[in-house]
């Protein structure tokens, strides 16, 4: 791990520098703090969870791998066909973004583990301990959906303890130590006891930028899903649905005369929109998002503009698109009268040509312009990262219902996400028949419901084969006459590369099959 962790042991964070960079000569940098001065009261510990530790969390590069890769996004006027091979399904290990996951990731691990090391130089007075545990017990949270989300994107099968997981770190490294990646059960051993460590010693907190009891049951949720462990997947979704005080955001009062590309449309979209789903992306209003990345109109950190990844200057027509919404996605969106996420998920400028499929030259074809991080208010392009929201949680309890054989309460959960997005009123009962059927439903309203926030590529290794669903392309979507899917059992969908910077500095490493 030599070249991930140096990169995070020199970075200097608020107004910490990280010091326990011991090279061969034991070389105290210019502006290093040694650890024993950083971390002195409990204080210390807190400021550097929120500077340094919250700080370091970026779900981008997942967001924008998954949604280049599969058939998230088609690409746009503006793009100069650069950065097109994952969308052109090469996918290596020189890849940035899956090198991003990687560093990202580890990186805040690198950070969790410094705090754990601050902390054990502290000795909290009595008043002090609830905060101190409560503390830890965040950094051990984050640590744990850190390593739940190499995982998840490294290890080929998630559902078993024997398979290749990723590298465990519980110290700080020295800049030269390396490790081998090891078996999955020895990554979960770490995770489970980070969630039992959180279990005991989070407190009550309602900010969702932090990590609360909410997050806890959100994350187990999905943790347990992924690992195929139903009962506890199911048992920390409904705690959620009980425990959080959250409901569905609905997609009403919507603006009357809605239309694609009218002036209700552009209410809708607006910064000072009154809809409450549109709220949750202008960052207005909380809504159903049970944990967040807070990014503030004020630059912090470096971070980017998620936003930016698709569009250059702004979510409209004249922002120079360099991707647009994958057109099957919106027939997808297009098909139910009355789903507010064809509206919400795109500007008004979008220019949508009924003849696109007649149309070779892709720089003419229909624009589909996404607005699903259109910016905040002094700030185009820059939205809070939304990790977990009440509407995975029922997704997640449908995967379980079928799982039990219980067709009917999966579709039951299905509806009520269908009936909370539609304007006009409830939807039809789906009706399933088979394990397959119920799964390709589940996939399809996970693909609109969670369109571009990095769970597509999860979804498709993790059910497309059951569901009978690939990677699902309109030939519009692409520069070039190239395949629109590949196989659903392609060694590029069962992991992602370990890319080659730790390759070069770790001769421990193993790579994926296939790459």
């Amino acid at each position: 791990m030599k070249n991930i962790f140096k990169t995070s042991i020199i970075a200097v964070v608020a107004v910490f520098s990280l010091s326990s960079c011991n090279d061969a000569l034991d070389i105290i940098q210019d502006g290093e703090m040694p650890a024993d001065l950083t971390f002195q009261t409990t204080a210390d510990l807190d400021k550097y969870l929120n500077g340094a530790v919250y700080a370091s969390l970026d779900n981008s590069n997942e967001i924008f791998l998954s949604a280049q890769f599969t058939d998230e996004l088609g690409v746009g006027p503006q793009n100069s066909e650069l950065q097109l091979n994952a969308h052109q399904f090469y996918l290596d290990v020189t890849n940035g973004f899956a090198a991003g996951i990687w560093l990202s990731n580890y990186g805040t691990i690198n950070r969790v583990n410094r705090l754990l090391d601050g902390a054990k130089r502290i000795t909290p007075s009595t008043a002090e301990v609830a905060s101190y545990n409560n503390i830890i017990a965040q950094g051990r949270l984050i640590r744990a959906f850190n390593y739940f989300t190499l995982l998840s994107y490294f290890s080929t099968d998630m559902k078993s303890s024997s398979a290749l997981g990723v590298m465990v770190f519980d110290n700080v490294p020295l800049v030269d130590e390396v490790k081998p990646r090891v078996a999955n059960s020895e990554v979960f051993s770490v995770i489970d006891a980070d969630i039992a460590f959180a279990e005991a010693n989070l407190t009550s907190n309602s900010n969702y930028y932090r990590a609360t009891r909410n997050l806890l049951n959100a994350f187990k949720a999905r943790y347990y899903l992924y690992r195929g462990m139903y009962p506890q997947a199911k048992l920390a979704a409904e705690a959620v649905l009980s425990s959080s005080g959250l409901s569905l955001t609905p997609a009403t009062p919507a603006p009357s005369g809605l239309a694609f590309g009218n002036t209700a449309h552009a209410s809708l979209n607006a910064l000072a929109t009154a809809n409450p789903y549109k709220k949750l992306w202008v960052d207005t209003a909380q809504g159903e998002i049970i944990f967040a990345l807070n990014r503030p109109s004020t630059p912090v950190n470096g971070w980017g503009n998620i936003g930016s990844l698709f569009n250059t200057n702004v979510s409209s027509s004249s922002g120079s698109t360099l991707y647009d919404m994958g057109r099957k996605t919106y027939n997808l969106l297009s098909s139910v009268n009355g789903d507010i996420r064809r509206f919400a998920y795109l500007d008004h400028t979008s220019k949508v040509d009924p003849s696109y499929a007649t149309i070779t030259d892709y720089r003419v074809k229909d624009v589909l312009i996404i607005d699903k991080y259109p910016g905040k208010t002094s700030q185009p392009m820059r939205n809070d990262l939304k990790v977990f929201r009440l509407s995975e949680m029922y997704f997640i309890l449908a995967e379980c219902a079928v799982e039990e054989g219980d067709y009917a309460t999966a579709a039951t959960r299905i509806k009520a996400v269908r009936d909370a997005r539609n304007y006009l009123g409830t939807t039809t009962l789906p009706t399933y028949t088979s394990k397959a059927q119920a799964y390709a439903d589940i996939l399809l309203e996970r693909r609109k419901e969670l369109y571009l926030e990095g769970h597509r590529y999860l979804d498709l290794k993790r059910l497309g084969a059951i569901a009978q669903v690939a990677i699902d392309r309109d030939p519009t979507d692409d520069l070039k006459t190239i395949p629109v899917t590949i196989p659903i059992d392609d060694y590029r969908m069962k992991s992602l590369p370990i890319p080659r910077q730790e390759i070069q500095g770790n001769p421990t490493i193993q790579q994926n099959p296939g790459y």
